[in-house]
């Protein structure tokens, strides 16, 4: 099919192994695929991660490569150089600490922590090859959450958007986009929406007023967003990256964000109930999409054969032909501006360039 028949590239898909088979390979030339994203199980060492990377875009150019590495409990890729990078908690947990010189000297410092840190995470992933994180996350840490945890900054929102931003300059920096997480907050309830559906009963008012706040704040800087698998009944009974009125008239209308919108993993338990009634991946996909995401995950779905992921693929197509969905131009124009910004340095170039060496001896 040619590429004018699909103009916007909206899945995210994982591959299974170390390299590229050629089910993997056929998967990813299809046009509606527009990224992989990498996990723990596709890591093996940086030269490995290299070839991967090297076959992906041999594949197409223009595909994101994408993994969470936050730092701490998340960070997929530990060993063979890479840094071991904080939870962002430890960030929160400096700016907080009593100044014992100028008032204010601490917030500074974690603040310069926070920009290290970006920049070390950025630009190791880019040096073998990966072009985005999924970081930071914005979620309060309201000390309840199991999911979230340490994940978080801090429970003021303040704090939470002052460090986040910092960590999004050191990303800039490494040239990559950035992605806050996870819309318009998953800290207060204390399911996991990756097991369970969580439901957060508070009013539009008091969410927009604590945990959506750093999002309004960061509307100039925040390359792209992943909105909660979380309801929200006060304000829809659909999840919230299911949700038009969260995503079109919340966060693109009422809190100024122009970026990509990813939806959350579309495997997860928080995505598979949508008005009551259990869904296919193909369904959470359109639903996805027709309430403002720009892309869409399906993770973890490439072992045992893959079956899930072709049948996404298919049921996107049909579901296009059937005008139950219909691609957006600027949704492919989001996607294609989270590509890395500039070229990345080989790995052995990275180790000497001194602000790399400044930055890592600034991580706590």
């Amino acid at each position: 099919m040619s590429a004018t028949i699909f103009p916007h590239s909206p899945l995210i898909i994982d591959v299974a192994g170390l390299s590229l088979s050629a089910v993997d390979k056929k998967r990813l030339k299809h046009p509606l695929v527009g990224g992989v994203i990498l996990f723990a199980r596709n890591w093996q060492g940086r030269e490995q991660l290299g070839a991967l990377c090297r076959q992906i875009k041999a594949v197409r150019q223009d595909l994101l490569i994408l993994v969470d590495h936050e730092g701490g409990r998340v960070q997929r890729f530990k060993t063979d150089g890479f840094t071991h990078l904080p939870p962002m908690r430890v960030l929160g947990q400096m700016w907080m600490r009593p100044d014992e010189g100028l008032p204010g000297a601490n917030a500074l410092a974690a603040s310069n922590a926070a920009t290290a840190c970006g920049y070390v995470l950025g630009a190791e992933l880019r040096a073998c090859g990966v072009d985005m994180s999924f970081a930071p996350v914005l979620d309060l840490d309201y000390g309840s959450s199991g999911v979230i945890g340490d994940r978080a900054f801090e429970r003021d929102p303040r704090i939470v958007a002052a460090l986040a931003k910092s960590l999004m300059h050191g990303l800039l920096q490494a040239g990559m986009a950035n992605c806050g997480k996870h819309f318009p907050g998953h800290g207060f309830v204390k399911a996991d929406s990756h097991v369970d559906i969580p439901v957060d009963r508070r009013s539009l008012k008091a969410i927009l007023a604590d945990d959506a706040v750093p999002y309004e704040w960061l509307n100039t800087v925040l390359s792209s967003v992943m909105p909660a698998h979380v309801i929200y009944p006060k304000v829809d009974a659909r999840p919230a990256g299911f949700s038009e009125k969260w995503l079109q008239y919340i966060l693109r209308g009422r809190l100024g964000f122009g970026g990509a919108i990813f939806s959350d993993d579309l495997s997860m338990a928080g995505a598979r109930l949508i008005d009551g009634r259990e869904v296919s991946y193909t369904e959470a996909a359109v639903a996805a999409l027709n309430a403002g995401c720009d892309l869409v995950l399906l993770c973890n779905q490439s072992l045992d054969g893959g079956a899930a992921v072709d049948e996404l693929i298919a049921g996107m197509s049909q579901a296009q032909l059937k005008g139950q969905w219909e691609p957006m131009e600027a949704s492919e124009d989001r996607r294609l501006a989270l590509l890395p910004s500039k070229p990345s340095p080989a790995w052995d170039d990275l180790m000497l360039e001194p602000a790399y060496m400044h930055a890592v001896g600034l991580v706590p």
